[in-house]
């Protein structure tokens, strides 16, 4: 399958961004392909500015990002809009106005609403209540537009997706959740090593082993990481402790001391692997510099895609392409 080509089996049907588990395979090969094809025009120096000329997003950040923030605010001027940024401290989501409220205002204002936070159901009763296009910039719950840009990270240095197997490696987090709904519908599969204790919550172990009987992908859950790793084409890590765990921290870091990837742990995978992580990296906890900074790592072509698969669901969502 080639991402440029790839021909819609069914019309986009989506209007928010919430959840992959919401989208057919066929809707998330949509937004890829439209990924590459903006990559690909912006690389040639093509015009994008009439893709979204004239509207203007909302950005909610209850959890602060570099990444999210520049990505999605490059991306819409690229395609000809206008970000806003609008922090936790400003609007008090839930505390100092309902999310009801909020939903109705902002819709009022502009053409599409794109949230950093901590609750799934902030996102969820943002696209309830509004009236516009509601993003996903990333909760404890899911992280959709960055596997988004991982997935077609592992198509550009792998040439395929469907029969391609992905390891996780550390904490059963958002990211693992999202991996596997995301590499299950896309006949990627994958494996997620953790310690006993972090395994991923079981109703997205579910739903990702439902997709997979439709894909043909397989899903592993596992505390071994030679059996995690075994075949692996991708590696991918996390922080142990994630915004708002920070307590946690000292105990996290003995409990995946053993579980740090390193040389030793990338050798159990296929020699020619990559090495993935969303960022930031906490560099000589969940990873080592050799590996970071090694010739298999693809971490900075991933940050970069964050921008285009971006691009691509604000062009699908609030531009109708």
């Amino acid at each position: 399958m080639d991402l440029l080509t790839y021909t819609p089996q069914a019309k986009f049907a989506q209007q928010h961004l919430l959840c992959l588990q919401d989208y057919t395979p066929d809707e998330i090969l949509q937004i890829l392909s439209l990924a590459a094809k903006l990559k690909l025009q912006r690389r040639l120096g093509m015009d994008q500015t009439h893709v979204l000329a004239g509207k203007n997003i909302a950005m909610i950040f209850s959890k602060p990002s570099m990444r999210t923030r520049v990505s999605f605010e490059a991306g819409i001027e690229q395609l000809g809009g206008h970000a806003l940024f609008i922090s936790d401290a400003e609007i008090g989501l839930g505390t100092r106005e309902s999310v009801h409220d909020v939903a109705n205002v902002l819709s009022r204002f502009v053409d599409g609403i794109m949230i950093r936070t901590f609750r799934q159901s902030d996102v969820e009763g943002l696209a309830k209540y509004g009236h516009i296009p509601v993003i996903n910039g990333l909760t404890d719950d899911y992280h959709p537009c960055q596997v988004l840009a991982d997935m077609l990270t592992l198509y550009e240095h792998k040439g395929r997706l469907a029969g391609a197997k992905l390891a996780f490696v550390g904490d059963g987090n958002n990211m693992a959740n999202s991996l596997m709904i995301i590499c299950s519908k896309l006949g990627v599969d994958v494996s997620i090593a953790t310690p006993a204790d972090y395994a991923p919550q079981e109703k997205y172990v579910v739903w990702a082993r439902r997709n997979a009987v439709a894909s043909g992908a397989k899903v592993t859950i596992t505390t071994s990481l030679e059996e995690a790793l075994a075949g692996a084409d991708a590696v991918y890590t996390d922080v142990w402790a994630s915004m708002g765990m920070e307590a946690e921290a000292e105990k996290r870091a003995r409990d995946f001391a053993a579980y740090q990837v390193n040389a030793r742990v990338m050798s159990l995978a296929k020699p020619d692997a990559i090495f993935m992580h969303c960022l930031p990296a906490h560099r000589g906890s969940e990873v080592t510099d050799e590996v970071m900074d090694g010739a298999q790592s693809v971490v900075f072509d991933e940050a970069e895609n964050r921008l285009h698969a971006q691009k691509a669901v604000l062009a699908m969502l609030m531009g109708k392409l």
